[in-house]
């Protein structure tokens, strides 16, 4: 009885230490399982989350439309030249980036008084072509520098006012004018010029400018006896078939759409 109750005794005390030893194995592994885990957390790449923002520039664009001016120069000539009057208006339509139509009408009253002969030119006169801007324009500026050229027309009449007859004895003096009033009618001349000129924006939609202009005759109708000495829109006849212009222009420009720009090298394929 008592041998049994001896292996009774040590068969649980042996039941009982490997019981222990059991819960101590799991423990450590648990541990160590814990342990690895929190060190992958730790050396595990984080992930950043990236905003792709888009541009908040807002595109540039060109706009379109016609601009219609006056030519102050013929206007206010009046004011100081007794035997002047006229007037010109000026417009342009932008066709592309660098080409604008362009035209100019107007009506001119002169009197010239030559060594000779006292005459008045009157009519009016239609000039059209086209401009080129050579100017590269940057942000929202909208400045010309152009070249360009016209056809120019006009119809008008020559009126001979008086006359001096030429006399060849310098001892009797130079003869009075003689009153003449002829007037000729139904009369034409045409000519190309070419067109140099600046157009600047000073406010909102209002530029001032001024161009120059060499021009050319291709045609010109003149009365039987008489000479054209001044064409109106052409000017005077003084150097032959060669002529020169000037105008200073106050322009008020109307936009009628507005076109994206393309920068190069910007486009997206599709």
């Amino acid at each position: 009885m008592k041998h049994t109750s001896k292996y009774i005794f040590s068969f649980c005390l042996m039941l009982s230490l490997f019981t222990v030893q059991a819960q101590e194995t799991t423990t450590n592994k648990t541990a160590i399982t814990n342990k690895t885990e929190v060190k992958a957390e730790k050396t595990a790449p984080k992930k950043v989350a990236t905003e792709v923002k888009q541009d908040s520039i807002p595109a540039k664009t060109d706009r379109y439309g016609v601009r219609f001016g006056v030519d102050l120069y013929k206007l206010t000539r009046g004011l100081y030249d007794s035997d002047y009057k006229g007037v010109e208006f000026t417009g342009d339509y932008r066709l592309t980036k660098k080409y604008y139509l362009a035209a100019e009408i107007g009506t001119e009253n002169k009197t010239t008084d030559d060594d000779r002969l006292n005459s008045t030119a009157k009519g009016s006169y239609l000039k059209v072509g086209f401009d080129y801007n050579m100017y590269e324009n940057w942000l929202d500026m909208e400045n010309i520098i152009s070249v360009g050229l016209r056809y120019g027309f006009s119809t008008f009449s020559q009126e001979l006012n008086n006359y001096k007859i030429y006399n060849s004895d310098p001892y009797w003096g130079e003869l009075p004018p003689t009153a003449s009033g002829e007037k000729f009618s139904g009369l034409s001349a045409s000519w190309l010029e070419v067109n140099a000129g600046v157009k600047a924006k000073v406010f909102n939609n209002i530029f001032v400018g001024f161009s120059v202009q060499l021009k050319t005759l291709v045609s010109n109708k003149k009365p039987d006896n008489f000479d054209n000495l001044y064409i109106p829109g052409f000017n005077r006849t003084y150097n032959g078939n060669f002529g020169i212009g000037f105008n200073y222009t106050v322009s008020y420009f109307i936009p009628i759409y507005k076109k994206k720009v393309v920068i190069p090298g910007t486009e997206t394929k599709k």
